[in-house]
């Protein structure tokens, strides 16, 4: 399996266009799938330059219904027109962020007839699955870290019911690829068990002073308890993926805008 990584909060090269985003061009073998489609259109000039055909992508899948990921949906219904894009049924509520501002998805996409909305969860093949974890207990505390959806006029924390999963089976092994893991990246290991694991863990707002973090010290340990290798970035924040780094070594590898890797 091959992975681009389209958008993503840091270059690889300077060639490449970077922002508060993901996207990734994964080649599976079964189908060639984009997940996520970073905050803007940026992420289809990234894959210009990596020569990664958009209009040739079997089919997509949105993690969750923020801005970040889902920024660039209509620029890939339009160079793409075939492929189904599969979100979340909760994907087009109101979300906000800890300030106050919207961070949905576009609105006039809703209803479109290329998005699929998925219900808890969908099989897209015994090689692949769009999972929520819906119900699930979560052994490890959800953090809304400030950002809330309003429903029927009333702003709550967001529960991230509009989150899923992307769970691959490719040669024995189970990758699981997540946008920012908002339900927590710990309980995510625990429903899935993915041998690899690709995606945002959202510590980006935990302080670092000069004793650390106990919550990033308790994430690490954790991680480095089953034997999954992890690839992350955007969400994570800079100086906690170094912290972790340090503590995690080669298990953990940082995403970029450009970077490719196989698995």
């Amino acid at each position: 399996m091959n992975v681009w990584v389209l958008m993503e909060n840091t270059q690889y090269t300077p060639a490449f266009a970077c922002e508060h985003g993901l996207s990734l061009y994964l080649e599976t073998g079964e189908g060639n799938i984009l997940f996520d489609t970073g905050a803007s259109p940026a992420f289809a000039e990234n894959a210009r330059l990596l020569g990664v055909d958009l209009a040739g992508v079997d089919l997509a899948v949105l993690s969750h219904g923020h801005y970040d990921h889902g920024g660039g949906l209509k620029r890939f219904l339009e160079l793409n027109r075939h492929g189904p894009v599969y979100l979340s049924s909760h994907a087009f509520g109101q979300y906000f962020n800890a300030s106050g501002a919207y961070i949905g998805l576009d609105p006039s996409l809703k209803g479109h007839p290329r998005l699929i909305p998925v219900e808890g969860s969908l099989d897209l093949g015994p090689w692949a699955s769009v999972l929520s974890c819906a119900g699930q207990p979560s052994p490890f505390p959800l953090d809304s870290a400030g950002l809330t959806q309003l429903t029927h006029g009333v702003r709550r924390p967001d529960a991230f019911l509009h989150e899923q999963y992307l769970l691959l089976r490719q040669g024995g092994r189970r990758i699981v690829i997540s946008g920012c893991s908002h339900r927590g990246v710990l309980n995510i290991l625990t429903w899935l068990r993915p041998d690899v694991f690709i995606g945002g863990f959202h510590f980006m707002k935990q302080p670092l002073g000069p004793q650390g973090n106990p919550l990033l010290d308790q994430a690490a340990q954790v991680m480095l308890s089953t034997p999954t290798q992890y690839y992350t970035g955007h969400c994570t924040g800079a100086a906690q993926y170094a912290y972790l780094k340090e503590k995690m070594g080669d298990r953990l590898h940082a995403l970029s805008a450009g970077l490719t890797f196989s698995l």
